[in-house]
């Protein structure tokens, strides 16, 4: 008997191993995870041929098919052992490892498939053994292999289609290149294994090669094709300043890339651990269908044993009752209703990968199908997120240049979108910011530092409440001008005077207006979330047609706006990508971490989005509702089939001749398997674009100071 070992099933269309990018062990990897199934594929087809090939003698010397089939063999001397000896070897060595594979189960106390299978080929295996003892019971050695033939035969090409379907992280695996060309302190270049690179390197990455690690452009302009990382399909163009992903593929141009993350630490890395996550987790189905095949062991080997009264009393104890019991336990067999969720799983785990969306959490996915209210995160989500200065007012005395220069120095030390439009906005005019000292962050207000022994404030209408500042006419004449314009109002206030007010605005995605087409259309209800005035918020959410705002939203407040529509019966998707939306995707029903966010708001998320693109919420919703049909589809087809093929297999036909030998109720079970498999693999077909946009859609200006 052969050393590879069988696996346990239970598990078998869950097993994952872990992955290096490096770049000298991802074949080593991808040897581990490929080979775990094919590995387990390899096993089974190889004992399936070998057992066929043994089964031959026993086929050709059954006294039963010699009689349907109206041949004769040549009787040579000892033939008469030829079926005993060679159903011993088919059983040995193709069904044993069913044996071994019950073992777990038995330990675990979940008797399932393979428990079914075990007790099937034993009981024909030790009556057949009995018959050779006491030659008046018939025999039921050719009814044995063919049986492990078909059994053999049907986990065959069970893992031959998970191996396929979870072949997403090997994939990923053979992105990354073996080796890179590191640039000398001399200016030379070097080929070493990737797994040597460290942060800081310089490398060389020529046209057509792939990126050997994450990293920032230092030099050169070419397009890179990311869509095996994000699911963009068409090249994004890169310069000095620009980041890169490992694994990607450079264009016609040549890039110097100065690495900033290798190993484990890459995006790729991160992408190949949530895709196994997700494909190790189990969705509310699944532990329903693994429930089901729980209690189908109880029902059919009570089924076997109201089978084995009835025919016994009906005919008295012989071959046709074994036949008839044998027949049972095979044919309850929740082989399809095994695979039916995992391979669903496995292709729509796939399936999300390639369209840059990495699944966290198996249930958050399943529950997407049935979102009543998704919630966006205005800034950098339904909008470009980057703002500019587009005017501004200030009191008598003071002029445009002294209230930039003023508010450029206190938004020097700030990294927040809003600082660096006023910088820019001082850059453009040449001004030269003077020193400012004691910096800081008022979180969800703005900020406040000392310029020139000034105390100086910058913020929006939230600073304004905090300080008890009095609004000048002519500014709030301004603020309302803006708000009607859509824009945001940030606010400078000197020792407790407001002195100037700056219109700051920021455009509308042009992908926003389908998405929230397309969310209608399934009748979801989208909300917005926003710390912008209640102006702008309405602005924006007149513009794309949106349902319900929250606007002037402290950070610390944005998760009991997911609890508001939570509280009215909804189940609430949010979208967010920044460390103040962490709170509020994980209060969600859903949460969605779009353009890869903060480290903190991907493992707050459910999901993550690759892109920063809005439209792959819609696909997200598309996904998951075909999914879920599939799971459906295979759940009704596995349990359903069971519900007639039992009594079938029991005998309930026989008073009108029909009766099915063992190894035709096998051929129906793996025929059962076949179709769930092939079902879950048209999901691939599953349409996921989105209505192109109408050409010459406007781009509304609209800015939220989030």
């Amino acid at each position: 008997m052969e050393s590879d070992a069988p696996p346990n099933h239970s598990s078998a269309t869950h097993e994952h191993h872990d992955h290096s990018t490096d770049s000298g062990e991802h074949d080593h990897h991808q040897g581990d995870h490929g080979g775990m199934h094919e590995g387990h594929e390899q096993m089974f087809r190889r004992r399936f041929f070998v057992s066929t090939l043994l089964s031959i003698p026993v086929l050709l010397y059954s006294p039963t098919l010699q009689e349907w089939l109206g041949f004769t063999v040549p009787t040579v001397p000892g033939s008469e052992w030829i079926n005993p000896v060679f159903a011993v070897i088919v059983f040995a060595y193709g069904g044993i490892p069913f044996l071994q594979m019950a073992v777990p189960e038995l330990k675990d106390r979940s008797p399932g498939m393979m428990t079914l299978i075990s007790m099937a080929i034993t009981v024909a295996f030790v009556y057949s053994l009995a018959s050779v003892v006491f030659p008046t019971q018939s025999a039921f050695f050719w009814e044995l292999v063919t049986l492990i033939d078909i059994m053999l035969l049907g986990h065959w090409i069970e893992m031959r289609s998970v191996r396929r379907a979870s072949s997403a992280v090997d994939e990923l695996a053979k992105l990354m290149p073996d080796t890179a060309e590191r640039i000398t302190d001399d200016g030379d270049t070097e080929e070493v294994p990737v797994s040597e690179l460290s942060e800081g390197d310089l490398v060389l990455v020529r046209p057509g090669a792939s990126v050997p690690a994450d990293g920032i452009v230092e030099e050169g302009d070419s397009d890179v094709e990311e869509s095996m990382i994000t699911g963009e399909s068409k090249p994004v163009s890169k310069e000095p300043g620009d980041e890169v992903i490992g694994g990607t593929i450079n264009g016609d141009g040549s890039l110097r890339v100065r690495v900033g993350a290798t190993g484990d630490e890459t995006t790729l890395a991160g992408i190949m651990r949530l895709v196994e996550e997700a494909q190790q987790s189990k969705s509310k189905t699944q532990v329903l269908a693994d429930r089901a095949a729980g209690w189908l062991f109880y029902v059919a080997l009570g089924a076997a044993v109201v089978t084995a009264i009835a025919w016994t009393l009906a005919v008295s104890f012989d071959a046709t009752v074994i036949e008839r019991v044998v027949t049972v336990l095979v044919i309850a067999c929740p082989h399809a209703l095994g695979l039916a969720i995992p391979l669903v799983v496995a292709i729509n785990t796939s399936l999300a990968a390639r369209n840059g969306m990495l699944v966290r959490d198996r249930i958050a996915m399943e529950d997407a199908r049935n979102l009543d209210a998704i919630i966006f995160d205005k800034t950098g989500t339904l909008t470009e997120g980057e703002h500019g200065v587009v005017d501004m007012a200030t009191v008598d005395g003071v002029t445009e240049d002294d209230a930039l220069e003023m508010a450029a120095a206190v938004e020097s030390d700030s990294e927040h979108m809003i600082a660096r439009a006023i910088r820019e906005a001082a850059d453009e005019r040449d001004l030269r910011a003077p020193d400012a000292t004691d910096f800081e962050a008022i979180k969800g207000r703005g900020v406040r530092a000392i310029v020139d022994g000034n105390e100086v404030y910058v913020g929006g209408p939230n600073l304004l409440t905090q300080l008890d500042s009095e609004i000048p006419a002519h500014l709030q004449r301004f603020a309302d001008e803006a708000g009607e314009n859509a824009q945001t109002v940030v606010y400078l206030v000197r020792d407790g005077e407001l002195i100037a007010a700056f219109a700051m605005a920021d455009v509308i995605r042009e992908e926003s207006y389908a998405v929230v087409d397309a969310l209608h259309d399934l009748d979801i209800e989208v909300a917005m979330l926003t710390g912008d005035s209640q102006d702008v918020a309405n602005a924006v959410a007149d513009e794309l047609g949106i349902d319900t705002v929250f606007a002037e939203v402290l950070p610390e407040d944005k998760d009991k706006k997911v609890q508001e529509l939570q509280d009215q019966g909804k189940l609430v998707g949010m979208v967010g990508d920044g460390v103040n939306d962490a709170p509020a995707l994980t209060r969600a029903d859903v949460g969605i971490a779009i353009g890869s966010g903060t480290d903190v708001a991907v493992q707050s998320a459910d999901v993550i989005l690759v892109q920063n693109n809005p439209m792959d919420v819609v696909r997200l919703v598309k996904l998951s509702k075909a999914s879920y049909r599939k799971m459906q589809e295979n759940i009704v087809w596995a349990a359903g089939y069971n519900v007639f093929a039992i009594p079938l297999a029991a005998g309930v036909l026989a008073p009108i001749g029909i009766l099915l030998s063992p190894a035709v109720g096998a051929l129906l079970m793996s025929l059962s398997t076949v179709i769930v498999a092939i079902n879950a693999q048209l999901l691939r077909r599953v349409d996921l674009s989105i209505p192109e946009l109408p050409s010459g859609t406007p781009a509304t200006e609209a800015q939220p100071a989030d």
